[in-house]
């Protein structure tokens, strides 16, 4: 059977925290996102220096957004700085198959194995491990991938979920985050570290 192949255009930004915030809130008022990316270029919203820029913010954060439902994005804008983090995080991994991959398999796996440190040698044997099933991974650039890898551990601090030192953070997930996301996948808690005792216990 032939692998699903990856999507690789995560080089650009991080968790675009406040942005993703702004056009989650107009999404509530207009849910059309063609009208929304018009308003955002034409009002230059994300505040960007260039027209190019602005386009490449704004399809990068409305297709993450685009895999939120609507109970998600409305806890994205009416949340708590946490839980914001937390669902921008679950859109990336859904949007990017490669990054869920790697929060399920790496990050995940080590909190639960006691192994509290993440470092680009595991983001380095991750990738070259799944480029032997994965043919697409071997034509990128080395200088897209150090681009792909910086992103991924900028967006995992400002998602809180690593320290400055490369030490990962256990996820927080409230009680009303679990019951939003699991409308949608409950399967979004394993892109956490996180035990899952400690996740069903917030759940009650």
């Amino acid at each position: 059977m032939k692998n699903e192949r990856y999507i690789m255009s995560l080089t650009t930004g991080g968790l675009f925290l406040r942005e993703s915030i702004k056009l989650a809130a107009l999404f509530l008022e207009q849910s059309d996102w063609n009208a929304i990316r018009e308003k955002v270029l034409s009002e230059n919203l994300l505040q960007t220096r260039t027209l190019s820029t602005s386009k490449r913010f704004c399809r990068e954060i409305i297709s993450r957004l685009k895999t939120l439902d609507p109970r998600e994005i409305d806890l994205l804008v009416h949340g708590s700085g946490q839980e914001q983090g937390c669902l921008l995080w679950i859109a990336v991994c859904r949007r990017y198959k490669f990054i869920a991959e790697f929060a399920v398999e790496i990050i995940r796996e080590r909190y639960i194995s006691l192994k509290t440190d993440l470092h680009y040698e595991d983001f380095d044997s991750f990738f070259n491990r799944k480029s032997e099933w994965h043919p697409e991974l071997d034509i990128i650039k080395p200088a897209t991938r150090n681009k792909l890898r910086q992103v991924l551990f900028k967006i995992l601090r400002e998602a809180e979920l690593l320290t400055n030192d490369y030490t990962i953070n256990a996820a927080m997930l409230s009680p009303r985050l679990l019951e939003a996301i699991s409308h949608n996948s409950r399967e979004a808690v394993l892109f956490f570290p996180a035990f899952e005792s400690d996740l069903i216990g917030r759940a009650r």
